[in-house]
C-alpha cells in the first residue's frame, strides 16, 4: 500500500476547484481548521505551497496548475471504480461467451438458450467448447465463462456452483428392440450388448457396480466419449445405451426409453463459474438464462425484460 493518504487527492482536486480554503471545507463537509491542516500536508508531501495568498484569495502555483487536470481525471477515475455497476442495456451489449458443456447438454438445451440470449440481447454470442474432463483450469485462467456438469474432485474449491437440475440414468434402445416390450428385469438388461460412455475411456463404471451384487455383468460392446454418440449407435443397431434422461431428452426422440432395473443414484447437474465474474453484471444474466431454460420457462416476450432484468441484479 502506498505510505501517502490517497484521500488528499480529492481534498486537492476540490481546493484547485474552489480556489478557497473555506468553501472546500463547506463543500467536502470539513471545519476551516481541518481544510487548513490538509493543505499544509499536500504542501509537505508534493513539496509545493500549491495555493499562495494573492490580497484577499489564494492563486495556485504552476505547479498547482500543472496537477489539476491530473488530479480531476483521478478522482473521476477512482469514482468511477468504486461507483456500482450500471445497469445494463441488453439491446447494446456485444460480447460473446464461451461455454464448456457436454454435447448432450448442447443439443438438449442449447437451441432454446441461443434463442432465448438472441431475443433479449442479439449482440451476445455464444461459443460451446467440449468438456473433455472435469479440471477447473480453464475457468480460473479465463478461457471459458462458464461451465455446466457434474462437480466431481478436481473441480478448484473456489468455483461457484450452482445446482440446474437432478438426473437420472435411463436405458435406451431402438424402437423393435427386444427390450423395446416387457418388463426389464435386472438379468434381461444385463444379457443384453452395451455402450459404456466414459470421457476416460473406461469400461466399468456405477451401473456395472450395481449389478455386481446380484451376480450380474454387461457385455460392453464398445466405449465412446459422449452419450450422443452412444444414442446415435444405439438408433442405428441393438446396442444398448444407459443415458442422462434430462441431459438427452431431445435426442431420444423416436426411440425406446426405459428405467433402469437397478437401484441408481440421482445426480446433480450445476452451472460452474469462477468468482471474479460473480457480480458481473453480464455473466449475472447470461447464468440467469441458462438456469432458465434448464428450468423450461419460457422465453416469451411478455417475460423478456423483467427476466432479463431481474436476472442481472
Amino acid at each position: 500500500m502506498s505510505k501517502h493518504d490517497l484521500n488528499l487527492l480529492v481534498i486537492l482536486d476540490v481546493l484547485l476547484a474552489e480556489g478557497s480554503v473555506a468553501r472546500a471545507a463547506e463543500r467536502l463537509r470539513l471545519s476551516p481548521s481541518a481544510m487548513s491542516r490538509a493543505l499544509a500536508r499536500l504542501r509537505a508531501t508534493t513539496g509545493d505551497p500549491l495555493l499562495v495568498r494573492a490580497g484577499r484569495s489564494l492563486v495556485p502555483t504552476p505547479r498547482a496548475l500543472e496537477l489539476r487536470e491530473r488530479v480531476r481525471r483521478l478522482v473521476e477515475d477512482a469514482e468511477a471504480v468504486l461507483r456500482p455497476a450500471e445497469k445494463l442495456n441488453f439491446r447494446q451489449l456485444v460480447r460473446t461467451f464461451t461455454l464448456r458443456t457436454s454435447e448432450g447438454f448442447v443439443e438438449n438445451f442449447g437451441p432454446d438458450l441461443i434463442v432465448r440470449v438472441g431475443r433479449q440481447a442479439p449482440g451476445v454470442r455464444l461459443r460451446f467448447v467440449q468438456k473433455s474432463n472435469k479440471d477447473s483450469a480453464s475457468l480460473r485462467d479465463g478461457t471459458v465463462d462458464l461451465e455446466t456438469g457434474v462437480v466431481g474432485e478436481t473441480t478448484g474449491p473456489e468455483v461457484r456452483v450452482q445446482a440446474l437440475f437432478r438426473d437420472r440414468f435411463i436405458g435406451v434402445v431402438r424402437m423393435g428392440h427386444p427390450l423395446s416390450q416387457g418388463e426389464i428385469t435386472p438379468s434381461r438388461y444385463a444379457s443384453g450388448r452395451h455402450i459404456c460412455v466414459s470421457r476416460r475411456g473406461l469400461d466399468k463404471g456405477p451401473i456395472d457396480e450395481a449389478l455386481k451384487p446380484l451376480g450380474l455383468e454387461r457385455e460392453i460392446v464398445t466405449i465412446v466419449g459422449g452419450f450422443s454418440t452412444a444414442l446415435a449407435l444405439a438408433r442405428a443397431s441393438d446396442l444398448i445405451a444407459s443415458v442422462p434422461e434430462r441431459h438427452t431428452g431431445a435426442l431420444r426422440v423416436g426411440m425406446h426409453s426405459f428405467s433402469l432395473p437397478v437401484l441408481m443414484p440421482e445426480v446433480t447437474v450445476s452451472l460452474l463459474w469462477h468468482p471474479r465474474l460473480d457480480a458481473d453484471p453480464a455473466h449475472r444474466w447470461l447464468r440467469g438464462c441458462v438456469r432458465a431454460v434448464c428450468a423450461g420457462q419460457p422465453a416469451d416476450s411478455s417475460t423478456r425484460e423483467s427476466t432479463a432484468e431481474a436476472d442481472a441484479r
